[in-house]
């Protein structure tokens, strides 16, 4: 037997109603919690109690399956509503600060999408996004002076050294302050010269960028640049050291991955430890990955989208997770 649609009530939002005769013909229902009447077949009434159990299925990680079973709708009928309200997102609007330390980074989608975010580190919300194909540097550009014709100003960019973020942030807002994600560094670094390297170089510039998550203020940081260049200055001729083919006459670096290493750290130096010197600035960018893990966890739950549901999946997901996506409390109560 099919389980009865549960009736929210208008007024406060609850689902603890009753039903109470007719009215004109219409069923008419009394709510337990705040004591009023209403009927069911007001259309704005039925859009706004649809419109919650689409919050759900966007936002709280629920199955139409699922929704269908709580709510008394049938799943066509849900399917139905959802696709109808997915074009309709509301236009963002960039939330107006004084000034923020950004968090910059794309993530890459199965259908080739590219979502580009800026969140503000402090508050842990997002300022301003994209849907590309990639991450451009005209785009970038394009953004970041978006951000700040609204007024705010950026004093930070915490990134995860893509150059065209670097290259941007340096041309649009040249005062803001660079820095390198050092969990992206490290990461990097563990992942070129293996978990286990057979070279002692390579194993001690791997325990070296292991520890950069440790460093917390100046003093470990002069360390820790300390420790790398009497490493670079031990091992410099077997990190330089070159393979020759004698028929083309072509050279390569015999220790690819460990040159590669060293000198992704030696290009990131310049803006790696900013962090221990300003407070307010993040050192990584795990907080927008993070966010980035719960919105494809969200995705994989309801895959099969079309590419524009998708897309319009994704506007909506970031809004009803920011400020201006919040609904009244009425509407939040729980099932």
């Amino acid at each position: 037997m099919a389980k009865p649609r549960k009736i929210r009530c208008p007024h406060c939002g609850f689902l603890d109603t009753i039903k109470k005769g007719k009215r004109a013909g219409y069923s008419r229902y009394y709510c337990k919690n705040c004591e009023s009447y209403f009927t069911d077949r007001r259309e704005h009434i039925t859009n706004k109690n649809m419109f919650i159990w689409f919050v759900h299925w966007v936002r709280d990680k629920q199955s139409i399956l699922q929704i269908a079973k709580d709510s008394g709708y049938s799943e066509r009928t849900l399917k139905n509503y959802f696709y109808k309200v997915l074009p309709t997102c509301p236009v963002w609007q960039i939330q107006r600060r004084e000034k923020v330390n950004l968090l910059v980074d794309g993530t890459y989608f199965t259908n080739k999408v590219c979502l580009i975010l800026y969140r503000d580190s402090n508050i842990k919300m997002t300022i301003l996004y994209r849907l590309a194909e990639r991450e451009a540097l005209r785009d970038l550009k394009e953004d970041l002076r978006a951000i700040k014709d609204v007024g705010i100003e950026i004093e930070s960019v915490t990134c995860d050294g893509a150059s065209n973020i670097i290259r941007a942030v340096q041309e649009v807002c040249p005062e803001a302050i660079i820095q390198r994600c050092t969990f992206h560094i490290a990461n990097e670094i563990c992942t070129w010269l293996t978990k286990k390297p057979k070279s002692d170089a390579a194993r001690e510039l791997r325990q070296l960028a292991r520890c950069l998550s440790a460093v917390e203020n100046h003093s470990q940081a002069q360390l820790w640049l300390r420790e790398f260049i009497d490493w670079h200055n031990k091992y410099e001729e077997y990190i330089n050291e070159k393979s020759i083919d004698e028929i083309s006459g072509r050279w390569w670096y015999t220790h690819k991955m460990l040159h590669r290493s060293c000198t992704h750290i030696k290009r990131a130096i310049p803006n790696m430890f900013n962090y221990t010197r300003y407070a307010n600035i993040p050192k990584t960018s795990n907080s927008i990955e993070s966010f980035f893990g719960h919105l494809k966890d969200h995705l994989r739950l309801h895959r099969g989208l079309s590419n524009e549901h998708f897309k319009d999946f994704v506007k909506w997901y970031l809004y009803l997770q920011s400020n201006q996506g919040k609904i009244t409390k009425k509407y939040e109560r729980e099932k």
